[in-house]
């Protein structure tokens, strides 16, 4: 349970081994110690790196148990097997691919939008089974600025980001009178190896900084954040721009 405070005792990170997920992690637990649940991918060669960087960072426990996005059947029992409450669970999971290779490849296609969609949805409902029994908790669900206003340079990953970020903004007001909450991050570029492979783009941040201002937002109760802040603007101007002059932009 969360204590007195606003710290978390148990913290789930779905997609156990995300790098910006493990960040947002070990910032909570600057401030407490906390049983740290991973939910990764059976055979992820991260596993036990991600278990000893949470170890470094003052976890009390840290439990792995398996995690496969696209076997949403099993997503109940995945929920169940953390055991005691859940008070931050962390959303952060995700695949992507060239983006010309995407939007002609169906199988791939398929598999993106099932994992950064789909699978969301299903953990996202079962959290919030959760969250409402209990009468507390909090969801952070890692969106994106590429959802906002899905472009053609990356139509396939910005229009799961779209649904999810939809999704879960209004979970968020569905459970509202439940005491629990939902935080949607949308963040520009983030300096991991997901991005590495990608010309960096203006604004883009380290992972620590993201975390830093995610749990602090989380602690405000807040339900939307753009990190850092300058995207909610840049978004809010390119939302109204004609798709004519749209396509034209070199973004």
């Amino acid at each position: 349970m969360i204590d007195a405070v606003g710290n978390p005792q148990t913290i789930l990170l779905l997609g156990g081994t995300s790098e910006i997920g493990l960040a947002i992690t070990a910032e909570y637990l600057k401030r407490t110690a906390a049983r740290v649940v991973l939910a990764a991918l059976p055979g992820d060669p991260l596993r036990d790196s991600a278990v000893r960087e949470m170890t470094l960072a003052g976890a009390s426990a840290v439990d792995v148990i398996d995690f496969d996005a696209l076997d949403t059947a099993s997503h109940p029992k995945v929920i169940d097997s953390v055991g005691a409450d859940i008070d931050v669970a962390i959303v952060a999971f995700a695949l992507d691919d060239d983006p010309e290779v995407l939007w002609q490849n169906q199988s791939k296609a398929v598999r993106v939008a099932e994992v950064n969609y789909t699978a969301s949805v299903s953990v996202g409902v079962l959290l919030a089974e959760k969250m409402r029994n209990q009468g507390f908790g909090k969801i952070i669900v890692m969106s994106s600025v590429a959802g906002e206003r899905v472009r053609r340079t990356n139509f396939v990953y910005g229009s799961t980001k779209a649904g999810l970020d939809g999704f879960y903004l209004n979970l968020g007001e569905a459970l509202r009178e439940y005491g629990a909450q939902v935080l949607v991050v949308r963040p520009g570029m983030v300096r991991t190896k997901f991005s590495a492979h990608v010309k960096e783009a203006p604004m883009t941040i380290d992972k620590d900084q993201l975390a830093a201002k995610v749990v602090k937002a989380a602690d405000k109760g807040k339900s939307l954040i753009w990190v850092p802040g300058a995207w909610r603007f840049v978004m809010s101007g390119l939302r109204h721009v004609p798709r004519p002059i749209f396509r034209k932009l070199p973004i």
